[in-house]
């Protein structure tokens, strides 16, 4: 009845409906060769690229423009033991194209701290993932020990 380890792999279309749900994630890309993590409200574009927007002079801009990244997103209930989970991964570019810059100020994300100089960045989904907890209930007990078979 339950995958072995209590998850379910969830197919693109799933990924992308719960993505839609939730206004925060996190972008993960290198800064000085090490990983970096940092959390953004984003939209989701009718393609399943994911659109954030931001001050043209943050070092994120700079950190993640043409370089590939991952973003993340989640929803969890730690009451209820349930959630999911869902990666994109792809390439990260600023838009450029005026016309589109015009359309995304309309209809993308919103700033959560408004600059005049805001920028939109897009995030291929060239590989989308997900994982969502199956059964509502903790996988392990409080001593360790397995509570399904």
């Amino acid at each position: 009845m339950y995958p072995h380890d209590g998850f379910r792999e969830l197919e693109r279309p799933e990924c992308l409906r719960l993505l839609a749900r939730v206004p925060v994630g996190r972008i993960v890309h290198t800064r000085q060769a090490l990983p970096a993590v940092l959390p953004v409200n984003f939209s989701l574009h009718e393609d399943g690229a994911v659109l954030l927007r931001t001050s043209a002079a943050s070092e994120l801009v700079r950190a993640i423009d043409g370089a590939v990244v991952a973003f993340e997103a989640d929803e969890v209930d730690a009451a209820a033991h349930s959630g999911w989970s869902v990666v994109v991964t792809g390439t990260a570019t600023v838009v450029t194209d005026p016309a589109e810059h015009e359309r995304l100020a309309r209809t993308g994300p919103r700033s959560w701290v408004p600059d005049p100089a805001d920028v939109f960045v897009r995030v291929e989904a060239e590989l989308v993932t997900g994982r969502e907890l199956v059964g509502g209930r903790p996988l392990y007990g409080l001593n360790g020990l397995p509570l399904r078979p």
